[in-house]
């Protein structure tokens, strides 16, 4: 084959391979880019067999998402009688074949409750590494191809920072720092690490609580991370971790806060909707009627959405003022998606639930058993669902 051909036809593979990256829609973090849990694109509106693109075999339990970036699936898993085999997986998004696996011993505690595991907190990335924390403590960094980075056993330092029934916040990558809170009864404090070697830029003292919720980002008019505990929340620089502003009436130490069009919306005395124009968390309303249980809210088709273990509730988000109640199959640990009207709801007993909301009603259109706890929320990408138990990973397509 004559060289100029053979040039010609790898800079067309390329430019493919480049094509089929730079197409593919990210997930790279719990509740997607930007935190919102929306699928920019739709997803199927039928859960069932027929839908199911593949199904997967995991090696160990978790409550982690799974994350997507490019044309690959990212996913934690721990395994071992005592939890301390820490997995990260990765699985091609189009076939579910396995690209690779790595494996780390634990160096934290590992205990947690039956119902949690090690693998609870959902890895995130910055496009070019992927980030992993564990219940035990461990942060890992990897390449998109597997390779180790950096592991930080942020328990060496900090052997307190535990609770009995085990953490669970997610990270979140903001620029070059990657966010970790790790609260507990006894130590508590957030970090801001180098996502180029692991080093502390930054640590901060949080309130002494258990705590097991994610922080969440503003970015305008300009980057925060704001800190959800007990006693409220903490906006602060992601590279300094200078303190902002704070929100000092209370937080859930269990669902995490939503921003959407420049509002936060905090599981505070029910939800209270705080306007982050003002600079300093003024609150704008606040309705004790819209107590979610277990997972974070959502603002889907024009409505803020919060879900408990037996009904969902739908609410104007710009007073609060609650539009319709609607009942449905749960309980839930797993936080709920959305594409357009469509509510995607995954309870514990593995049932899945498609319900489309209006102003006027939420109404299930489709359910489906995978027979097996699901705890995990979903992530989206590309039209598809991908949802884990500790068993499985499935993709769930049209």
């Amino acid at each position: 084959m004559p060289a100029n051909r053979s040039i010609i036809l790898i800079c067309f593979a390329s430019a493919l391979a480049f094509t089929s990256m730079a197409d593919a829609e990210d997930w790279r973090q719990f509740r997607g880019d930007d935190l919102s849990g929306l699928s920019p694109k739709p997803l199927p509106t039928e859960i069932s067999g027929d839908t199911i693109q593949w199904e997967v075999d995991l090696p160990g339990r978790g409550l982690s998402a799974p994350i997507v970036v490019g044309d690959r699936v990212y996913l934690s898993a721990s395994s071992g009688f005592d939890q301390d085999r820490l997995h990260l997986l990765c699985f091609d998004k189009q076939t579910g074949e396995e690209v690779f696996e790595r494996q780390f011993w634990a160096t934290g505690r590992t205990v947690s409750h039956p119902k949690m595991a090690n693998a609870t907190p959902t890895p995130c990335s910055d496009g070019k590494r992927i980030f992993a924390t564990f219940s035990s403590n461990d942060v890992i960094c990897i390449d998109l191809d597997g390779n180790l980075q950096w592991f930080r056993g942020m328990n060496y330092d900090y052997p307190n920072a535990t609770n009995s029934l085990g953490m669970s916040s997610s990270p979140v990558v903001v620029d070059d720092t990657l966010i970790v809170q790790v609260e507990s009864d006894a130590d508590s404090f957030a970090f801001g690490l180098d996502v180029a070697n692991g080093k502390t830029r930054w640590q901060k003292e949080r309130p002494r609580k258990a705590n097991w919720t994610s922080p969440t980002v503003v970015t305008k008019p300009e980057p925060l991370v704001l800190l959800q505990s007990a006693s409220g929340i903490e906006a602060v620089k992601p590279k300094s971790g200078d303190t902002i502003w704070k929100y000092e009436s209370g937080a859930s130490t269990i669902p995490s806060s939503l921003v959407q069009d420049d509002i936060l919306y905090i599981p505070s005395n029910g939800i209270t909707a705080v306007s982050l124009t003002s600079g300093n968390g003024e609150e704008i309303w606040n309705v004790r009627r819209l107590s979610p249980s277990t997972p974070s809210p959502i603002l889907a088709n024009g409505m803020l959405i919060t879900v408990s273990n037996v009904k969902i509730a739908a609410a104007n988000p710009e007073d609060g003022e609650v539009l319709w109640e609607s009942r449905v199959s749960g309980p839930f640990s797993a936080s709920p998606i959305a594409a357009g009207k469509y509510l995607y709801l995954f309870n514990e007993k593995g049932l899945a639930q498609v319900v489309e909301i209006t102003k006027e009603e939420g109404k299930v259109v489709s359910d489906y058993d995978f027979g097996e706890i699901i705890l995990g929320t979903p992530a989206a990408s590309d039209g598809a669902i991908f949802v884990r138990s500790d068993e499985h990973l499935w993709k769930i397509g049209k």
